[in-house]
């Protein structure tokens, strides 16, 4: 499907409180003039990987023909050939950054194991930069891919020493009696004076820059329906909020959809550039691309 909308567009993008927060009026047809969505919900690790495989020709079978993927910016470069990283509908802000949670306060980390939710996440790419900056040259030991919903009971029953954490559990480690080691916003913030990148949305190039300016008019729109109308979006917040508090998805919300949802600006496009060069600039991805970022 190029440079049309007659079709309804597939989207992915997680059951999270920020995300569903975001494309309610979308999803349910509120927004006027915007194209159809087919939306599958899909943790962001996957469409991670429904990103990367499209963009390298070789997707599997079970993978969805999706035009629009909510992704980490960590998989940026190595998707743009393939994808555009639309203006607003993201995650990025301030005071909401990943957390090393560890089971008792003020461990060295040097040497120790540590789950994190994907090596392909902004949030690991904000640990290895802070882990480059405050642990030294010799750095963390073995690092334990886990589902972000198992490192939390992995780190109070001392499979791991320490697990980097991302969504909810922000607000909720307290509970496992965990302690919070470093906060990856806050060093982020202090070292940049940036907001931090963490989720982006993309959408296929082969769609055509017509279709793509609509895209990002039909997102910036329903999060600011969202904004104006917050009970109009609860039920479908809550459904997909995975037996989450309601108290709880509210923080989501107000924490992650903000004014770089709407607009990324400056400021935004700045954060996305410093992290993809800083990882760059350590090895932990390929360097964008000249123009890489434009938009459509």
């Amino acid at each position: 499907m190029t440079g049309t909308t007659e079709s309804p567009l597939r989207i992915a993008y997680s059951p999270c409180p920020n995300d569903t927060f975001v494309f309610d009026a979308w999803a349910h047809g509120r927004v006027p003039g915007a194209p159809a969505l087919d939306v599958t919900f899909a943790d962001i690790d996957i469409t991670n990987g429904v990103a990367e495989r499209a963009a390298s020709s070789t997707a599997l079978a079970s993978d969805l023909d999706l035009d629009v993927l909510k992704v980490s910016y960590a998989v940026l470069p190595y998707v743009l050939d393939e994808y555009a990283l639309l203006p607003c509908g993201g995650a990025l802000g301030r005071g909401c950054g990943p957390l090393v949670l560890t089971r008792e306060p003020g461990v060295d980390l040097k040497g120790r194991t540590v789950a994190v939710p994907s090596e392909k996440s902004t949030a690991y790419l904000l640990f290895r930069l802070w882990a480059a900056d405050t642990l030294g040259g010799d750095g963390v030991g073995e690092i334990v891919v886990l589902p972000f919903d198992q490192i939390m009971p992995a780190v109070r029953d001392g499979r791991v020493d320490a697990g980097l954490v991302i969504h909810e559990a922000r607000f909720t480690y307290q509970n496992y009696g965990l302690h919070r080691l470093a906060d990856m916003g806050e060093h982020w913030e202090s070292t940049t004076g940036l907001p931090i990148p963490l989720g982006a949305i993309i959408a296929k190039r082969s769609l055509g820059p017509a279709v793509l300016e609509q895209l990002a008019a039909a997102a910036r729109a329903s999060v600011r329906m969202a904004w104006d109308d917050p009970e109009a979006s609860r039920a479908y917040v809550l459904e997909h909020a995975q037996e989450m508090d309601p108290a709880v998805a509210d923080q989501h919300i107000g924490l992650y959809v903000n004014e770089f949802t709407a607009d990324l600006g400056e400021d935004g496009y700045a954060a996305v550039r410093g992290l993809l060069t800083r990882a760059a600039a350590e090895g932990l991805v390929p360097a964008l691309a000249p123009g890489a970022l434009a938009f459509p």
